[in-house]
């Protein structure tokens, strides 16, 4: 089987390129992604992983931020003698508004992402309608195409209840309504 052409000859050492250069910026775009984009902005990559933090105002080890409290610690803290440690150990914070703006994004409300498909909301809308709380009745319909038993069904009614309670209470008012109307 034939080589590869060019892969005999023997490689030479290249003098021109900088290796030093050359590794840093590979270590750089190995780095991985801060998915952050607060902290991605605010990154200085001369500085240490460390640094970076405590000039955010963030902790780099949660166990040293916020340790464990002993019982010779609480006592000495009720005495008075460990609050000049606490005040030493506080570090300067030069980009509060890294802070300021993850707090502000943690305080909007989240999107409801978690919704019901339409048909499952029409096929339970559908047994509701027709048969009620009958659910034996609802499991022998025609429309019950991927047969479930009536605790699946029950169960399918429940999850639409607890998705949309106020939609659920307007349903069932107005199938109240439309039999006073009929009688």
């Amino acid at each position: 089987m034939p080589k590869a052409k060019g892969k005999g000859r023997r490689h030479k050492y290249s003098y021109s390129v900088n290796r030093k250069r050359l590794y840093r910026s590979a270590r750089r775009r190995a780095a991985p992604r801060i998915a952050c984009p607060h902290i991605r902005h605010a990154w200085d990559p001369t500085k240490s992983v460390a640094q970076n933090l405590a000039d955010m105002g963030l902790a780099e080890d949660p166990n040293k931020a916020l340790p464990i409290p002993k019982k010779l610690r609480v006592s000495a803290a009720e005495a008075g003698v460990g609050s000049n440690r606490r005040e030493q150990g506080q570090t300067m914070v030069r980009k509060p508004y890294v802070v300021n703006e993850m707090e502000y994004e943690a305080s909007l409300p989240e999107k409801k992402s978690n919704t019901l498909s339409r048909d499952l909301i029409d096929y339970v809308r559908y047994m509701i309608q027709n048969h009620g709380e009958n659910y034996k009745e609802m499991a022998r319909d025609e429309k019950n195409y991927y047969q479930d038993t009536p605790k699946q069904i029950k169960r399918k009614i429940n999850v639409y209840k607890n998705f949309y309670p106020e939609e659920y209470k307007d349903f069932v008012a107005s199938l109240k309504q439309e039999k006073m109307d009929v009688q």
